[in-house]
């Protein structure tokens, strides 16, 4: 098994959500709130690749998936991993079924999918962000800070603040307080602060 894991190359493994003030990201399998450019921006990030040809590895716990809107799909530069333990075959739109997270870091990081993948992207919900969050790879949480309550069933999971700190002036993040349809909302990049390289 250690010989498997050595070969599997480094994928930057990064979280992106957006949380209201009690950190609520979900109520009924929807998103609480409509705010079309803040999820503009998170389909721009999950999208964006450094050149044609390269692609993004979307994440997805099962029950997230099939409460997201069919109509978003297809993604450019995506290919969609749905984490199932009963599914046989990758539903409608995506492209795999993985057990785990980590079973997703292996096919990622090695051949053939290992020199087109740039970046994995967890998407939720919030079993998949807790395990991400635990990951040694996981280097970066995009979450948006949604200035105001919202009645939610699902929450974004506590992580270390000390481990995770708040950048400011993060490259290419826009660091002022953004307003739509009435609710304020604020980009926040957190990093990971550790000199662990493995």
């Amino acid at each position: 098994m250690e010989n498997t894991q050595a070969k599997v190359q480094r994928k930057p493994v990064r979280l992106i959500a957006a949380a209201c003030n009690d950190m609520g990201i979900g109520k009924d399998g929807k998103m609480p709130w409509s705010l079309p450019s803040e999820f503009q921006w998170f389909l721009n990030k999950v999208t964006g690749v450094s050149r044609p040809g390269k692609f993004n590895m979307v994440v997805w716990g099962k029950l997230c998936w099939f409460s997201h809107p069919q109509s978003t799909f297809p993604l450019p530069n995506t290919l969609h991993a749905v984490l199932s333990s009963t599914l046989d075959s990758p539903p409608d739109h995506a492209h795999f079924v993985c057990s785990d997270l980590e079973a997703v870091v292996h096919l990622a990081g090695t051949p053939p999918l290992a020199d087109l993948i740039e970046t994995i992207w967890i998407v939720g919900g919030m079993q998949v962000y807790k395990e991400a969050l635990q990951h040694r790879w996981c280097d970066l949480v995009y979450l948006t800070k949604v200035m105001a309550d919202f009645d939610c069933d699902v929450f974004f999971p506590e992580f270390d603040r000390e481990l995770f700190k708040l950048q400011e002036g993060f490259p290419g993040v826009p660091s002022e307080i953004q307003e739509e349809e009435g609710v304020k909302y604020q980009f926040q990049v957190f990093k990971r602060e550790t000199g662990d390289k493995a």
